[in-house]
C-alpha cells in the first residue's frame, strides 16, 4: 500500500526543543503548511518509554495528534559512539541532566569514552521522524550522518552534542557550521528528505 500523502494545511511538531523546532521548521521553510509547536498548543511532554528512535518517535507523534486533533512531527534523535556501544543513544538528552545541560553531556562522553581507553572516536547522529494522522496513519523513517568526535567542544553554533561532532569529509564540528551547511548533511535532513519523498511527493523542499 502506497504511503498516505500529506494534503492539510497545519502540522504540529511534537516538541518543546527549541533547537530542534528551529530546525524543522526550517526545513518546511518552502511549504505552505502552518507549523505549530507541542510548546505552542500546551501540549504535555509524553514519557519516552520506548528502546528506539522510532519507537520513541511514533510515540511522540501519536500523543501530540490525539491531543490536538491534527497531524503531527515528531523527531526522536540522539548521538551514537561506536566505542560506548551506541550509548548514549536513545538517552542523549538524559546525559544532560534535568537542565538539559549539554556542557555537562558533552563532558559525560568525553569522560565515558576515555574510561575504554579506546581510540576509535567514530560517532553517528540518527534522526527517526515519524508523522501520523489523528485517525492513526503513520510513516516513519530514519536518517543518519556519519563523523568523529572532537575535544574539546567547538563552536557555538547548533545545539546538543554538536560542538562535539565532525561529520566525515569536514573538517570542523556542526557547532562551527553555519545552519544551512548543517542542514544540507544532518542525519535530521536525511530523513526529512525521504519523510518527502514517502508523504509529500517531493525530493527535497523546493
Amino acid at each position: 500500500m502506497a504511503d498516505r500523502q500529506f494534503t492539510e494545511d497545519t502540522l504540529v511538531i511534537a516538541t518543546h526543543n527549541a533547537g530542534k523546532m528551529r530546525e524543522i521548521g526550517t526545513l518546511f521553510a518552502g511549504f505552505d503548511i502552518d507549523i505549530l509547536s507541542a510548546a505552542d498548543l500546551g501540549l504535555a511532554e509524553p514519557d519516552e518509554t520506548e528502546t528506539s528512535f522510532t519507537g520513541n518517535a511514533l510515540l511522540k507523534a501519536r500523543e501530540a495528534a490525539m491531543a490536538s486533533g491534527k497531524p503531527a512531527l515528531a523527531d526522536d534523535s540522539g548521538l551514537a559512539v561506536m566505542a560506548l556501544d551506541g550509548a548514549p543513544g536513545i538517552y542523549s538528552a538524559r546525559w544532560a541532566g534535568p537542565d538539559r545541560d549539554f556542557t555537562l553531556a558533552m563532558d559525560a562522553v568525553e569522560a565515558a569514552l576515555a574510561k575504554t581507553g579506546s581510540g576509535d572516536h567514530s560517532a553517528e547522529f540518527i534522526c527517526a521522524l515519524a508523522i501520523i494522522w489523528p485517525d492513526g496513519d503513520e510513516v516513519c523513517v530514519e536518517g543518519k550522518v556519519k563523523g568523529r568526535l572532537i575535544f574539546p567542544a567547538r563552536g557555538t553554533m547548533g545545539f546538543g552534542y554538536d560542538p562535539i561532532f565532525q561529520p566525515d569529509g569536514h573538517t570542523i564540528s556542526f557547532g562551527e557550521m553555519n545552519p544551512d551547511a548543517k542542514h544540507a548533511i544532518s542525519h535530521r535532513a536525511d530523513a526529512f528528505a525521504q519523510l518527502l519523498a514517502r508523504c509529500f511527493g517531493k525530493a527535497d523542499g523546493r
